[in-house]
């Protein structure tokens, strides 16, 4: 165990068909064991967040839930080779609450892994004054990934990235919390 954080993982996709559920699960059994402080998992799927940034629906709920993390994933497929819409209206809804906390990123989907949807992501929480982490968990071809119960049986390398990626957040997260504290981050 590396330290206690709070971590919160949202799942990105709101599709109907989506593997996004298993992928997240895959992740936060070994982000469990990298940090006491716990793991919230944010679907959007549950979250009605308006797309007109109104505040209104679930907007306070997400904002909430994310203000209370010290550490966020993002777990995302990648769609036409981006990032899907409802991701970015429910990333747009919080803004300050996002600030100086380290944010990592777990992409799927076809060839590249998802990491065409993670590197856009990477410039939108550069914008939001976050430390994205430069390890980030790639699973091309995830379909071919999951057994017959639906669950994600990932490539090793996924499993050795995600072991660095959690490293690393927990390496930030540790540095930026007292940081947060001592000289509250205002942009």
């Amino acid at each position: 165990m590396s330290g206690a954080y709070a971590l919160a993982v949202v799942i990105g996709s709101v599709r109907q068909d989506r593997v996004g559920p298993a992928v997240a699960r895959w992740f936060t059994d070994l982000a469990r064991a990298h940090t006491a402080g716990g793991v919230d998992v944010i679907d959007l799927r549950d979250l009605a967040i308006p797309a007109d940034l109104s505040g209104g629906g679930d907007a306070g709920t997400f904002t909430a839930r994310i203000d209370r993390a010290d550490a966020v994933v993002i777990v995302t497929p990648e769609y036409n080779r981006g990032y899907p819409g409802p991701l970015k209206t429910a990333i747009d809804t919080a803004l300050p609450e996002w600030r100086a906390k380290a944010v990592g990123f777990v992409g799927y989907g076809g060839m590249s892994g998802g990491l065409r949807a993670v590197e856009q992501l990477r410039t939108v929480f550069a914008e939001l004054h976050t430390a994205t982490m430069q390890a980030a968990v790639g699973i091309p071809y995830v379909w071919e990934h999951l057994d017959e119960s639906g669950d994600l049986c990932p490539p090793e390398r996924a499993g050795r990235t995600a072991t660095t990626l959690l490293r690393q957040l927990s390496w930030w997260t540790q540095a930026l919390m007292p940081a947060r504290v001592r000289s509250p981050y205002d942009g």
